[in-house]
């Protein structure tokens, strides 16, 4: 029987893993769960053997098992067999003592790519079943947005509109969006942070009246961010295929514990990793490296959730963020799925900005999870000391988890591996001024400098919006939103 998925507030309405998929966001703004997660482990013999495709298959097969195997395949296919500039996909490197897991290597060289490649296959085989047309909102903080954007680009039956908050992104993050081609691709940059544009949008999906006018049309809104279980489902694998790497290259044993150090903001990208860890994945600790927007450091420290807290635009973008929407999940597995005090959490981080966990969840969550946070000098710091050390350049996001990873000591050798979310050239300007290179010009012009540096040449894809066009200049305020939404629909589907 197939594994069914509910609200983290409330286990009343259920629904199969494509109708969460279809979904995005439950009714009662939870996030979908199934009670199943860790039910079936995955045969490590099994991974260590595979290629990374075939690790695909076998994780989200299991995790998504409504999904049948010639679906699966075909999902698999389209989006891993030559989206990607090396066949591993999400390559392991050694750099020093630690490794570093490369999510970087897709369309948009970030890690979301690995994700955002797979959604839309996910997505158009659950619609196959229904007669609707979806409409895809995504909130970005930066690299999500683009990554939605090409995967989604051109899907039949699928329209996409992105939001990012106005003049809160790298340049070259907010080209990328705004010069991206397709006709059913819409971009608007919304006037405040990017928690405020993440909030409007879960308020869109709660418009009841906005999904009435949009369902007489045959059109339903779904979500590309991290809340939707097909967005966390494929960020799994690469935990268990990283495990597979560094097995078959001899750096550990099959059975031996590992450490993951993820940079994160909305705390998807190491709640995969704690998804992994349920399915039978050996890992010691998951830790949570954080910017100066330091919410959840406090959090895995103290126990209280804060948002009331001023808002630090940093040198890694994509992780400032003072609300991190997958912790709610986190929140329900660990407290042995309490529905009721999830929702009882969640409403008083709505009403207040703040909640508060009790000693004994806190206990359980910290066996699991340890954590850090880096300042942008330490960050700089860190890009500049693993350059000059080791010849390797690190982007500021993965910086931020380079210097936590140096400060928590290791445990019985235990070996470490550091999530590297974003290629450097991604964010060139900073980089180049951590490393001391001469970056004046234009973020084109560093890309250059930081190539004849590195020895390492920027992506083809980075390099080509030098001369592209930008074909949306939208800006809106975030209560302005909804209505452009439903006038996307229109223009799109």
């Amino acid at each position: 029987m197939a594994s069914m998925y509910h609200s983290t507030r409330s286990s009343v309405k259920e629904c199969s893993a494509k109708g969460a998929v279809l979904d995005g966001l439950a009714p009662d703004g939870g996030l979908y769960v199934t009670d199943e997660l860790g039910s079936a482990r995955i045969d490590l013999s099994a991974v260590v053997g595979g290629t990374y495709r075939d690790n695909a298959r076998l994780v989200l097969k299991t995790l998504l098992d409504d999904y049948t195997d010639a679906e699966m395949e075909d999902c698999v296919e389209a989006a891993y067999a030559s989206t990607f500039s090396t066949e591993a996909v999400t390559p392991v490197v050694k750099v020093g003592n630690d490794f570093v897991l490369e999510l970087f290597h897709g369309p948009t060289s970030a890690f979301k790519d690995v994700a955002l490649q797979m959604l839309p296959q996910l997505m158009s085989r659950a619609a196959a079943q229904e007669n609707k047309r979806i409409m895809i909102l995504a909130a970005t903080s930066g690299d999500t947005g683009k990554a939605a954007l090409a995967g989604f680009a051109d899907t039949p039956g699928c329209g996409i509109t992105v939001f990012y908050p106005h003049g809160k992104t790298s340049e070259i993050q907010r080209l990328q969006m705004v010069t991206q081609a397709g006709g059913n691709v819409a971009v608007g940059a919304v006037r405040g942070n990017f928690d405020d544009t993440q909030s409007a949008v879960k308020r869109i999906f709660g418009d009841r009246e906005l999904a009435q006018r949009l369902d007489k049309r045959g059109i339903m809104l779904s979500s590309a961010n991290s809340i939707n279980i097909g967005r966390l489902a494929p960020q799994v694998v690469y935990y268990f295929d990283a495990y597979a790497q560094l097995v078959g290259n001899g750096a550990i044993a099959q059975g031996d514990m590992v450490d993951f150090c993820v940079p994160t903001g909305n705390f998807g990208d190491v709640l995969a990793g704690y998804y992994a860890l349920r399915m039978g994945l050996p890992i010691r600790k998951l830790i949570v490296a954080s910017n100066e927007n330091n919410v959840l450091t406090d959090f895995l420290q103290t126990g209280v959730y804060d948002r009331n807290r001023p808002f630090h635009k940093t040198i890694s973008p994509s992780m400032d963020i003072l609300i991190s929407s997958n912790l709610e999940r986190l929140l329900y597995y660990m407290s042995d799925g309490d529905t009721a005090l999830i929702a009882r959490l969640m409403d008083d981080l709505a009403t207040t900005g703040r909640y508060e966990i009790d000693g004994a969840l806190l206990e359980r969550i910290q066996a699991l999870f340890c954590c850090g946070y880096a300042t942008d000098d330490e960050a700089r710091e860190a890009m500049k000391a693993c350059f000059v050390k080791h010849g390797y350049v690190l982007d500021p996001h993965t910086a931020v988890a380079w210097h936590v990873s140096q400060r928590i000591p290791k445990q019985d050798g235990t070996a470490r591996v550091v999530l590297a979310t974003a290629s450097p050239y991604k964010f060139c300007r900073d980089v180049c001024a951590a490393l001391d290179l001469d970056g004046e010009g234009d973020d084109f012009s560093c890309m250059r400098v930081l190539e004849a540096a590195s020895g390492r040449k920027a992506p083809a894809a980075l390099c080509g919006l030098e001369n592209a066009e930008e074909r949306f200049c939208d800006v809106m305020e975030a209560k302005d939103m909804a209505a452009y939404v439903e006038a996307k629909c229109g223009d799109l589907l």
